[in-house]
């Protein structure tokens, strides 16, 4: 007799699966006496499965998923894939469901907002998980460094071209960023270039050249008076220096908000803010890693990372400029796979950031068929290559 593999899976057992489906037989026979249709009965359940997936309620998506075999729900899985969503809602529940399938494959504690606008404006929840949790906010508080330093600008009380000086004393020898790449010092640059390095490469030395004109305790409050008592960073001895802070992501995916509804800066300031955060140089590895070069203009984003802390937020933004999609993703803790490979590992191929890639998959086709009436149309600037002279 040949020594070959058993078809059937580990642990199975033919005695146990004919007890079982006899088990099944008697069920039907049951069902049939009692003049009802038993359960599992090909034809019993009239779902229409592109109504389950496009247009019709949860309710009926979670009954196909619910009574199907594993073959039918990996088919529902490509079908949830493959489904250009056509209305908010239908939007709502593919954001939802491939959150769900991503953030478990990737393991680590998530704390989370995502927001798809209705046609009339009005934004509702398609994943809401621990969105008042008080989190390590990292780089994506440098979004709210920006806010409080264009507030300034706003106010006529400094200028984005007002220069401030890049000494070495001030310089980050870190690897991220820009500045510490310079090798020779002193140098100026204007606001406006700081508030560049600072929310396209995260440039940590950008947020003291922040702190130079707008320091730490005037920076919280700035943000206090705009709502958000969470989203603040932490002073150190030297006033114009601080450590990035806390956020939630309830409050992040309110800031967000605030800005594209023109309720936080001038016209002139959100416009700046947002280019700049639309920008190809902006951060890449997450959300917009597997979107085009057109489809990330249309995609606002900024990361922060640092220790076991894997951070995005940002704005999806139709064809037509709508702000449709916003998100707020804070993950943190022991991810799926080799812990020490992941201690060390910022870059796409970490499961946090997979997981991100995926979901902004995800996100940004969902935008493709539906719109909103406001906020203010942002149109992306189209992408121009240029070869030196």
């Amino acid at each position: 007799m040949r020594n070959t593999p058993s078809p059937m899976s580990a642990g199975y057992c033919w005695l146990d699966q004919r007890t079982a489906l006899h088990r099944q037989m008697q069920r039907k026979s049951r069902c049939r006496r009692r003049g009802v249709g038993y359960p599992f009965d090909r034809g019993h359940m009239d779902i229409n499965r592109r109504s389950a997936l496009g247009l019709g309620s949860a309710a009926a998506a979670g009954a196909v998923l619910g009574t199907a075999g594993t073959a039918q729900a990996q088919e529902s899985d490509a079908e949830w894939e493959a489904l250009i969503p056509t209305t908010a809602d239908s939007a709502r529940r593919k954001v939802a469901r491939k959150y769900q399938r991503e953030t478990r494959r990737a393991g680590g504690t998530w704390a989370s907002y995502i927001g798809v606008a209705d046609p009339d404006g009005v934004v509702k929840a398609a994943v809401e998980q621990d969105a008042d949790r008080v989190v390590e906010a990292y780089s994506v508080n440098k979004i709210a460094v920006a806010v409080a330093v264009l507030d300034k600008v706003d106010r006529g009380l400094i200028t984005l071209d007002q220069r401030v000086e890049v000494t070495q004393a001030i310089v980050i020898q870190d690897t991220d960023g820009i500045f510490g790449l310079d090798g020779a010092y002193p140098s100026s640059v204007t606001v406006g270039h700081a508030l560049a390095a600072l929310l396209t490469v995260s440039d940590n030395t950008a947020v003291r050249l922040s702190g130079l004109v707008c320091p730490a305790l005037e920076l919280n409050q700035i943000l206090r008076d705009k709502g958000f008592t969470h989203t603040q960073v932490v002073p150190v001895a030297n006033p114009n220096r601080f450590f990035l802070g806390t956020t939630t992501p309830r409050e992040t995916f309110t800031l967000l908000q605030k800005l594209v509804k023109g309720e936080l800066l001038s016209e002139a300031s959100t416009t700046h803010l947002l280019t700049v955060l639309r920008s190809l140089t902006s951060f890449t590895d997450g959300i917009r890693l597997e979107l085009s070069s057109a489809e990330r203009l249309n995609v606002a984003t900024k990361a922060g990372w640092f220790a076991d802390g894997r951070n995005e937020a940002g704005i999806v933004f139709d064809a037509a400029g709508k702000p449709v999609i916003t998100y707020a993703l804070f993950a943190s803790g022991q991810f799926a796979g080799d812990q020490t490979a992941n201690a060390d590992n910022y870059s796409s191929t970490h499961p946090a950031l997979r997981a991100r890639a995926a979901l902004g998959r995800a996100l940004y086709d969902s935008v493709l068929r539906i719109t909103t009436s406001r906020p203010r149309s942002y149109r992306a600037q189209p992408y121009r290559a240029y070869n030196g002279d």
